[in-house]
């Protein structure tokens, strides 16, 4: 089924150039029907397909999805809303930010499915470090899966230019380890949110993100 209309993404647009409350107010019904409830709706089917593939997850939308308010109070940018519709499965779905998932961007420049570790705590980013460095050959053999270099490309992240010294030798071998994010995203034209197959073709990008997914949440156990 499609759940959005053409006025998903143009909802947005106009949001972009008259991102002020003023405006937003008198298209806040507006935003309900096209943005709102749409995304609500294609987030929980959306859960319902990932929770066949993992039976941890048994969160509702409203659990997974952000919200359109933007926290402003220490950011130098002012403006109040979100341009984009975001939502991330996870077993605890926003508040769980560290367990890997699939997190879900639309906007009206593109359609994005995320996956990875994005922000982990220095013990975590400790043990990610650790278990890379005793697990360097599946690493690569996971990076070179056709599937994933086709829809991914790669491991994306901000780097430390300085590591603990016990993980130098190995990161010789494996570059990544320098890594402090471990993300990864593919990335469809925006029109895609339109099709009627969109379920399906989200769940191909977390499919072949899933043995990378699995990598790093035994890392984050190890």
């Amino acid at each position: 089924m499609a759940y959005f209309t053409p006025d998903f993404l143009q909802f947005f647009k106009e949001l972009a150039a008259n991102n002020n409350k003023d405006w937003f107010n008198e298209n806040k019904k507006r935003y309900e029907r096209e943005v709102k409830k749409a995304f609500e709706l294609f987030i929980t089917d959306m859960i319902s397909r990932l929770a066949k593939d993992d039976k941890a997850i048994q969160i509702q939308a409203k659990d997974a999805i952000f919200r359109i308010y933007r926290d402003i109070r220490f950011s130098k940018d002012k403006t109040p809303y979100k341009i984009q519709a975001s939502a991330i499965i996870t077993p605890g779905g926003r508040k769980d930010m560290l367990t890997p998932g699939l997190y879900i961007e639309l906007t009206p420049e593109h359609a994005r499915a995320y996956s990875g570790v994005y922000m982990p705590d220095k013990e975590s980013l400790y043990r990610i470090r650790t278990y890379i460095s005793t697990h360097g050959d599946e690493l690569r053999k996971l990076l070179r899966d056709k599937d994933f270099v086709n829809r991914f490309g790669e491991i994306r992240g901000e780097k430390n230019k300085v590591i603990p010294k016990e993980f130098k030798e190995a990161a010789v071998k494996e570059e990544l380890i320098y890594n402090k994010q471990f993300y990864y995203f593919g990335e469809m034209k925006p029109e895609v949110v339109l099709e009627d197959d969109l379920v399906d073709r989200i769940f191909a990008f977390y499919m072949a993100a899933k043995p990378l997914k699995e990598f790093f949440t035994r890392a984050l156990k190890s």
